[in-house]
């Protein structure tokens, strides 16, 4: 007999559909809410995606999970509500979306925790005893679900055994390896229930490929001098897809996805066929990437768009976050009638400004010739400079469409980036030389589960005040890179600590939350910013 052994998840749900994911151990029929799917097979893992229509705009429907007719899930005696689907009706204007990015999964007990409390523990421990009608209405993860690189202590032995000394050592290359990162930090059982009864949308960052993914060309080159790179990015993409990306896509566009219709339909392992698909994903090939990542949400009158900001980075001739022809389709979406539009962004787009100047300065130094670019190189990657500023030309675009979607009639009430990865939060206003009729911020929540290096505060600190600001700017005009489109101020942080932000939206108005996890099992709010 079939068993669920991940899941259930609930993905895109809009008023009338909603997709629920599993994995299960074994070939079988899973049944939700009266509509089934059957599981197609990766390597030793099942997964199924089930559809669910016929909704009712307005409505909370309770659900289980059925594998060959027989319940699955909810477990017996679980201390959990039931796992519902809520959709909203088409009034409803009031819109409470949950966001955050790096969460690595909690120690197993053996060894001591020396991250924090978990700061989405916390909220789903304290959101099962709220009324339903206060629950989140999506949540958005931001970037390093997993950590491939940086397992826990449980997955690092587990490896040692699998992998009989085979490089690299504590690090997962296979897609089973990939899968077993998945069991242990979305099986957490508050996290497990949270996922199964709020709408969930994900894109990835570093950390659930290797640090530093894509970073440069040269970075590229490194790793594909590594024997085991080849499997792990080909692993990584194919597991991304499966446990990540499938959820992120509404109803009629999975009608109309070509690689799910093979995978759904293909009878046996298709593993091959996903990483086939990984392979030519990761690949570059004229300032083109064969798969985009980025996709769009609308939740009622609020757009979201999540743009990827790793795989699809072109680090060949043009160094851009992303290739012209994705950038162009975000602005396309950017564009329509709505009251918010949100863009979400694993990587901040506005950062501590002498950061910012910092990357700008390390992208000019790096692509210098001899010694002066290789020094420049061994900083971009030993210091992390890959952000927004760091791709000088997908900066400056990006702003120019966000000053542009902000200006004129129909503009939206706010244009917020939401981002995470940097293990600090904080909130900026944008503000551009002519005044915009958008309200525009940068909001950032990082870690929600992680412990940065210690330097990292005092670090982050230097690079938010003046005389800091002031120098790396002046070095900025004297090594000819363009002054900034636009000026940032901050309005709140930088704060520390494992954190969820919320931003809940009411008609035109919008409030940002900010809770920090201090004591285990409890949020302290820390930023409450009328926006």
């Amino acid at each position: 007999m079939a068993q669920l052994v991940l899941g259930p998840v609930l993905r895109h749900v809009n008023g009338s559909s909603a997709t629920v994911w599993v994995e299960t151990d074994s070939s079988c029929e899973v049944t939700i809410a009266g509509h089934s799917a059957r599981t197609f097979q990766v390597g030793e893992q099942h997964f199924a995606l089930v559809v669910v229509r016929d909704l009712t705009p307005g409505t909370t429907t309770p659900y289980e999970v059925a594998l060959d007719g027989t319940q699955a899930w909810p477990e017996p005696d679980s201390p959990f509500p039931p796992c519902v689907i809520r959709t909203k009706s088409p009034d409803d204007n009031t819109h409470n979306l949950v966001f955050g990015s790096c969460r690595a999964a909690k120690h197993d007990g053996r060894k001591a925790d020396k991250l924090g409390p978990d700061a989405l523990d916390a909220f789903a421990l304290r959101m099962k005893d709220q009324p339903v009608e206060q629950w989140p209405d999506a949540l958005l993860l931001l970037g390093d679900q997993v950590y491939a690189d940086e397992p826990t202590p449980r997955i690092k032995e587990w490896l040692a055994e699998r992998r009989d000394g085979r490089e690299p050592k504590g690090e997962v290359v296979e897609f089973r390896e990939y899968a077993e990162l998945y069991h242990e930090t979305w099986g957490d059982p508050e996290i497990r229930w949270l996922l199964s009864t709020v709408p969930t949308s994900m894109i990835f960052d570093d950390h659930d490929v290797r640090d530093d993914w894509n970073t440069s060309r040269t970075w590229r080159e490194q790793m594909a001098r590594k024997p085991w790179w080849p499997e792990r990015i080909r692993a990584g993409l194919a597991s991304y897809w499966v446990y990540q990306q499938l959820g992120n896509l509404d109803p009629d566009t999975l009608a109309q996805d070509d690689l799910f219709g093979k995978v759904t339909s293909a009878e046996g392992d298709t593993q091959a066929l996903l990483e086939e698909f990984a392979e030519a994903a990761d690949a570059e090939l004229d300032g083109r990437k064969s798969t985009w990542w980025s996709y769009r949400r609308d939740f009622g009158r609020v757009r979201l768009l999540v743009i990827d900001t790793r795989c699809g980075r072109i680090l060949d001739g043009d160094r851009l976050m992303i290739s012209n022809d994705e950038f162009d389709w975000i602005e396309r979406n950017a564009e329509g009638d709505f009251d918010h539009l949100l863009i979400g962004s694993s990587l901040p787009w506005l950062m501590p400004h002498g950061l910012s100047h910092l990357q700008s300065l390390n992208e000019h130094a790096a692509a210098k010739p001899g010694w002066r670019g290789a020094l420049g190189e061994r900083v971009r990657q030993v210091a992390d400079l890959e952000h927004w500023p760091a791709f000088r030309a997908s900066f400056e675009r990006l702003s120019k469409l966000i000053q542009r979607i902000g200006t004129g009639e129909g503009s939206p009430a706010k244009v917020c980036v939401l981002s995470g990865d940097v293990h600090h939060s904080y909130a900026v206003r944008a503000e551009y030389p002519k005044p915009t009729d958008s309200a525009i911020y940068q909001l950032v929540c990082s870690p929600v589960h992680n412990d940065p290096p210690w330097f990292f505060r005092p670090a982050f600190a230097m690079f938010w005040t003046k005389p800091v600001t002031r120098w790396l700017r002046g070095r900025a005009d004297r090594q000819g890179i363009s002054q900034d489109p636009l000026a940032w101020r901050r309005v709140s942080g930088p704060h520390f600590g494992n954190s969820v932000g919320q931003l809940r939206i009411d008609g035109r108005k919008a409030r940002f939350r900010l809770e920090t996890a201090k004591e285990a099992e409890k949020l302290t709010e820390v930023a409450d910013l009328e926006l």
